[in-house]
C-alpha cells in the first residue's frame, strides 16, 4: 500500500480554525447578526463534512463578538473549505486563528 507522506498522522494533535467576528453593541449582537452567524455555521458544517476535513464544533456570542470553532487533522485544509463562507460574512473587523498543532502550538492569524 502506498503511504501518503503529507497526510496527518493518526496520533497527530487536532488542529483548529477559530473565526472571530466583531458584532454591534457590547454583548451578543443584533438578532439578524446572530442569524447570519448561525446560517454560515450550518453552511460550513455541510461543506466541511462533505470535504471530510474535520468538523465545525460550535459558536459563542458575547462581549460584542461571535466566535466559530472548527477542528480537524489539517487546519489549512479546514480553512480552505470554510474560507468562502467566512469571507462572505459582513462583520468587521474579523480574523481567523489557525492552530497547527496541539493547544500549546503557535497560532497564526488571517485577517478577513
Amino acid at each position: 500500500m502506498e503511504e501518503l507522506f503529507d497526510a496527518p498522522q493518526a496520533d497527530a494533535p487536532e488542529q483548529a480554525v477559530i473565526a472571530h467576528f466583531r458584532l454591534s453593541g457590547e454583548q451578543f449582537g443584533e438578532p439578524d447578526e446572530r442569524t447570519a452567524i448561525y446560517d454560515a455555521k450550518r453552511a460550513m458544517t455541510v461543506a466541511v463534512e462533505d470535504a471530510g476535513v474535520g468538523e465545525v464544533d460550535g459558536n459563542e456570542f458575547g462581549g460584542g463578538e461571535a466566535v466559530v470553532y472548527a477542528y480537524g487533522p489539517d487546519a489549512d485544509a479546514l480553512f480552505k473549505v470554510m474560507e468562502p463562507t467566512l469571507r462572505g460574512l459582513p462583520f468587521r473587523p474579523a480574523y481567523v486563528a489557525l492552530r497547527r498543532g496541539d493547544a500549546e502550538a503557535a497560532v497564526s492569524r488571517v485577517d478577513l
